[in-house]
């Protein structure tokens, strides 16, 4: 639900549309049920200090509009309330002296029963981990010893969103006005629920069909104070060959700028030299040979036994030595059981004799690498390359990134398509970075999905700002440092809104 709410404001519909879609559509469920059960015109709104809350407030607005007497009850203090949205509404629900009373009661110990016809539980949300605390657990108790017809706003508080298991204690509902779409949890959870509403809010189905800034948000996490080196991964990127020294050093560059903590670059030892030049961020391996071969896997097993996920084929070549090397790579790999992700002419070799994977493996194709391994043509519209992607993930059991003006990305379950980027990221490179960030959020013990989903995204938007910056063209080493730019971007919000793919392409036309 994050994810969807961060995607849709990406797209041009605000939070704060959303949560007066969501008040107007919850008092209109509230009213159906006043008049059906003749209930008293008296109605309690409990909210916190969360979106869920500013849901509560949007709700009381309505009510209060169409002639109920309302309170409202804060749980909590006003400074705890830190989205600007649900700010926003609990200014004008202050501003209505007239229609609605309100009350912020930060203390748990002065909180009774409240009395009312309809009782509206907007206390928290799908955002809750953990068991409640005060005061919250206390209006969540206070609610289930109230008289009156009590109505939960998405979910009742207190309530897993996926397991449906309360959180400790959780709001026992008459009515359930889900927002979106049914959370898995509530079909687990009858006792709680009651009777279950689903509300449409105004959520662009493009915010679940197309990658956003909130694949991401939802996988960024802080770094707690006692981290080490390492807690967030180790990445090995293998590749590299007599002619090709760029391809590692972007993807793992790119990898780094991701916050992997360390990343190593195995490639053959003139190639090595020349990618330890390029920056001192950088650690690399030494293999024997002009080329990746068959006795280089002795130098590389310790080494993928100490990282958290495996690269091969970025700039790799193939020699017939490096063909024979790659599938005893995938099969080291395999035997560790490490995420790894297989790019460039590592996916040539791979398409060769294309089998399953026995680890979780992402491959990133583009449309030439795509074809050579299912021997078949790609076509440009995008529901058949999105049969395709997800056709081909099924067949040998992997996450695929089929790359393109569009990027598919798809696995035996998922499917989802990352419009960002711009014309200018056709120039060699901007898939080697892509490929770097997806093995960076493997290594950090992301699923496979969601980081190929997240790091194509994240990729086009770095290209966006780059060129909304003033760029005249991209070159993939300024396109690795814009990286963290898009990462902020996802995490913080944005600092002003990118042009979109659509009118970048119109400018280029």
């Amino acid at each position: 639900m994050q994810m969807a709410e961060l995607n849709s404001e990406y797209l041009g519909v605000s939070q704060q549309q959303l949560m007066e879609c969501a008040g107007y559509g919850t008092a209109t469920q509230i009213i159906q049920q006043i008049n059906k059960q003749k209930l008293d015109k008296k109605i309690v709104v409990v909210s916190g200090p969360g979106r869920n809350g500013g849901d509560g407030f949007a709700t009381a607005r309505h009510l209060a509009a169409a002639g109920y007497q309302v309170r409202v009850f804060l749980v909590g203090r006003e400074t705890d309330i830190h989205d600007q949205s649900a700010r926003n509404q609990l200014t004008a629900v202050k501003s209505m002296t007239d229609s609605i009373q309100f009350e912020s009661i930060a203390d748990s110990a002065l909180l009774r029963p409240f009395k009312g016809g309809a009782i509206v539980d907007a206390v928290v949300g799908t955002g809750i981990k953990g068991e409640l605390r005060q005061p919250l657990l206390g209006a969540v108790r206070m609610i289930n010893r109230s008289e009156g017809f009590k109505v939960a706003i998405d979910l009742p508080s207190g309530l897993d969103s996926d397991s449906g298991e309360p959180h400790g204690d959780a709001v026992k509902a008459d009515l359930t006005v889900c927002l979106h779409k049914k959370k898995q949890g509530l079909d687990r959870s009858h006792d709680y629920v009651g009777e279950l509403v689903i509300l449409p809010i105004g959520i662009p189905a493009e915010a679940e069909t197309y990658a956003g800034p909130g694949d991401y948000k939802v996988l960024w996490k802080p770094r707690p104070f006692n981290s080490r080196k390492g807690d967030f991964g180790r990445l090995l990127v293998i590749g590299g060959s007599e002619n090709f020294t760029g391809a590692p050093a972007y993807a793992a560059l790119a990898a780094s700028k991701m916050g992997t903590d360390l990343v190593y670059v195995a490639s053959p030892e003139q190639t090595a030299n020349i990618i330890a030049s390029y920056s001192p961020d950088l650690i690399t391996i030494k293999l024997q040979g002009q080329h990746v071969n068959t006795k280089s896997i002795e130098t590389l097993e310790p080494w993928v036994k100490k990282s958290d996920a495996i690269i091969i084929g970025p700039g790799i070549g193939l020699h017939e030595e490096t063909a024979e090397a790659v599938w005893k790579l995938i099969s080291l790999v395999e035997s560790q059981m490490k995420p790894l992700v297989l790019d460039a002419d590592a996916l040539k070799v791979y398409g060769r004799r294309r089998r399953k994977f026995k680890t979780p493996t992402v491959l990133t194709p583009h449309t030439g690498e795509f074809a050579a391994i299912t021997q078949r043509k790609v076509s440009e519209d995008i529901q058949i390359r999105e049969e395709s992607t997800v056709q081909l993930a099924k067949e040998v059991e992997a996450t695929v990134i089929l790359k393109g003006a569009i990027d598919v990305i798809a696995d035996s379950v998922h499917v989802k398509r990352a419009r960002s980027g711009t014309p200018f990221m056709t120039v060699g490179g901007t898939g080697d970075a892509l490929t770097g960030m997806v093995g960076s959020l493997l290594a950090q013990h992301v699923d496979p999905f969601r980081a190929s989903t997240a790091a194509a995204f994240l990729n086009g938007l770095a290209g966006e700002l780059l060129i909304r910056d003033g760029a005249p063209t991209i070159t993939t080493s300024r396109l690795v440092e814009y990286i963290q730019e898009a990462m902020k971007y996802c995490i913080q919000g944005p600092p002003y809104t990118p042009t979109r793919p659509e009118s970048m392409a119109n400018q280029s036309a």
